[in-house]
């Protein structure tokens, strides 16, 4: 997996786009500029990937924090 994001943010560092779908939220987040969380096969929340990092909501549903 971390060769895997390595890979991710070499391209991204060319200037490549891509679409990333990746259960482990927290390392898809970290590499991502924008994010869409999917709950039941709809869109939860969205918006730019540092916003969901910081979200306290989000923190604690899907990165296992925010308390």
């Amino acid at each position: 997996m971390e060769e895997v994001f390595k890979i991710i943010e070499r391209l991204k560092s060319q200037g490549v786009t891509m679409l990333l779908v990746e259960q482990f939220a927290a390392a898809a987040l970290a590499v991502a500029d924008y994010g869409y969380v999917l709950e039941n096969g709809r869109i939860n929340v969205h918006g730019p990937a540092e916003k969901l990092r910081n979200d306290p909501a989000v923190k604690a549903a899907y990165l296992g924090g925010g308390h």
